[in-house]
């Protein structure tokens, strides 16, 4: 669960990162790092995908300056993943609320990835 989120820092699970994160719905969390800082192409997403979830939720920035591809929000439909873009802010809380319910269902969990971009 993220727990707080300022620009250029989140906390997940009581632990603070000062740089961009990958968290998954098994609570593990990531380095995520791209080719050009507020680009997001299908280079930078292919590690989320790999893992098969069911949604991959992207913030891109306290203002929302990242900015996702075309190519790479293709990738990712075509594989049969949702996506949900917005400012990292609303990223977040809309992560957080689908990790929970995800595990409030019975014998069903949901497998959410989180790219978080934490600064611009």
């Amino acid at each position: 669960m993220v727990e707080e989120y300022k620009f250029g820092s989140i906390t997940i699970d009581g632990k603070t990162y000062e740089y961009d994160v990958e968290v998954r719905w098994t609570g593990e969390v990531l380095k995520w790092w791209r080719e050009e800082s507020h680009i997001i192409d299908v280079a930078d997403v292919k590690r989320a995908i790999g893992e098969s979830p069911d949604t991959i939720i992207i913030g891109t920035g306290e203002a929302g300056m990242a900015k996702v591809t075309e190519e790479a929000k293709k990738e990712i439909l075509s594989k049969g993943i949702g996506l949900i873009i917005d400012k990292t802010e609303e990223a977040i809380k809309t992560f957080n609320i689908q990790k929970e319910e995800s595990t409030e269902e019975e014998g069903v969990r949901k497998k959410v990835i989180g790219l978080f971009h934490l600064t611009c």
